[in-house]
């Protein structure tokens, strides 16, 4: 079996496979984007594990997201509620990305990742 798990949106992004159990390959998105702490959906350390093992995007048996974005969308807005309105302009900046990419990582297709 082999399992795609990624991470992203929230802290670095990252990429990993797992074949049987054992880590093949794994990367932070930072390497290959030259931006530190890159949160963004990790195509290129995606493509570098999946090139790495030899296969193709279709021969992987399961993709893994570590977070349930609707859990985590929750809390920061109760947090942010709690903190209002001291905290409106980092809610103004933080709110955006949360109704496009963050809270629809299940639309992402693989044919998306190149």
């Amino acid at each position: 079996m082999i399992v795609l798990g990624i991470s992203c949106y929230y802290h670095d992004s990252a990429a990993c496979i797992i074949k049987d159990g054992k880590i093949i390959a794994g990367a932070a998105e930072e390497r290959f984007t030259r931006i530190k702490h890159d949160n963004n959906f990790p195509k290129k350390a995606i493509r570098f594990c999946i090139d790495s093992l030899g296969i193709s995007a279709n021969e992987v048996d399961v993709i893994s997201f570590y977070e349930k974005p609707f859990i985590k969308f929750e809390r920061i807005i109760s947090q942010h509620l709690d903190n209002f309105p001291k905290n409106y302009k980092q809610f103004m900046r933080t709110i955006g990305p949360w109704f496009g990419s963050r809270l629809q990582i299940k639309k992402t297709k693989p044919t998306n990742l190149y």
